[in-house]
């Protein structure tokens, strides 16, 4: 997390990848080694032989909690405040897309999130296909699906927008 608000993606996607619990049962050494559920977030990993690479506290943790925390607003750049949306991904600069289906109460809006290769540094938001002048969107519980894209610079792509750079 704080990778990705410093706005270095490349940093924050590489300790994802080697704290997320799937790639460490990626392998029968791996699950060996681990020796939790990989599908289960554990609060620990051993440094210390005999148990390094050992998992630990996997049910007892708040540990899924902030992982979820990560993947959904510091990576994928989705914060909810009150009745807004906020945009501030940190994706891979070799991602060219991605969707995230996002429900309001009783209203869905399916968001597509676009990397273009441009050099400015900067983001643009549609709703219906009206752009609008923010980084966020405002949520309205109207029972309709509504179309989302964000656009973002490639420039941008390794660095958290909401770092307003």
């Amino acid at each position: 997390m704080a990778f990705a608000a410093l706005g270095d993606g490349k940093r924050a996607w590489e300790v994802f990848r080697l704290i997320n619990p799937a790639n460490h049962g990626s392998s029968a050494e791996g699950t060996a080694t681990y020796k939790v559920e990989p599908y289960v977030v554990s609060a620990d990993v051993y440094g210390v032989a005999p148990h390094t690479g050992r998992g630990g506290w996997s049910w007892y943790t708040g540990s899924a909690g902030w992982m979820y925390r990560l993947i959904i607003e510091s990576l994928l750049g989705l914060t909810l405040k009150v009745d807004k949306l906020y945009f501030h991904p940190c994706i891979p600069a070799d991602w060219q897309s991605y969707k995230i289906h996002y429900r309001y109460r009783e209203t869905v809006y399916h968001i597509t999130f676009v990397s273009v290769p441009i050099a400015d540094r900067k983001m643009v938001v549609h709703v219906d296909g009206v752009e609008t002048a923010t980084d966020f969107i405002s949520l309205v519980d109207d029972r309709r699906d509504h179309a989302v894209e964000v656009t973002v610079s490639a420039a941008l792509t390794s660095h958290a927008i909401g770092s307003k750079i």
